[in-house]
């Protein structure tokens, strides 16, 4: 499990011509459903985008890194191969947004790491153009929030100790290799005495 969650990162570039099955596709969705929730609403529901075609008209209308200012995404060639959209179903709605939005990180991070173990890499995209939700005809409860892209990774993420609290930004080097600075375990813990 420790190997899993360390080789699961954020990719943006991938190699765009290895498709992704329908199959595989439901199988990490099925991984995602089984995720906890609170009230145990299961508010989400997921759209798969995975035909070349249906992936051109998606990648328009989304941001990749807000870190990296001067890249506008992948090239051709390097993008999705498949797409999942999260929408927030408010029929099924049993809690608070806040929850939801918390039941969507465990579902989502249980589809990547299932993703990660088929060798799939992927990358959480809250940034996109709320205009995407308009391909789709869809019923006014079904809310977009999040896009999942999926792809054979072309890129190799490393992980590294930040050199201090403060600097946190993931950056690339001359080569393109990304690099994701993390806080060390012992700044991540704290030692508070109980009142």
């Amino acid at each position: 499990m420790q190997e899993i969650i360390a080789k699961t990162r954020t990719f943006r570039r991938f190699v765009e011509k290895e498709s992704i099955s329908e199959t595989v596709i439901r199988e990490l969705i099925d991984l995602a459903r089984l995720g906890g929730s609170a009230r145990n609403s299961q508010s989400w529901q997921y759209q798969i985008v995975n035909t070349p075609e249906q992936c051109e008209k998606i990648f328009p209308f989304l941001g990749w890194a807000g870190y990296l200012s001067d890249w506008k995404g992948p090239v051709e060639g390097e993008r999705p191969s498949a797409y999942v959209l999260c929408f927030l179903n408010r029929k099924w709605l049993r809690g608070s947004d806040l929850e939801a939005q918390f039941d969507l990180g465990i579902s989502t991070q249980n589809l990547l790491l299932g993703a990660m173990q088929k060798r799939i890499g992927g990358c959480r995209i809250a940034a996109f153009n709320p205009k995407l939700a308009s391909l789709f005809e869809k019923p006014d409860y079904l809310e977009l929030s999040l896009v999942i892209a999926l792809g054979k990774p072309r890129e190799t993420v490393i992980v590294e100790e930040c050199s201090n609290d403060e600097n946190i930004q993931y950056w690339r080097d001359d080569e393109g290799v990304h690099h994701v600075p993390k806080r060390s375990l012992s700044s991540c813990l704290v030692s508070l005495k109980i009142r």
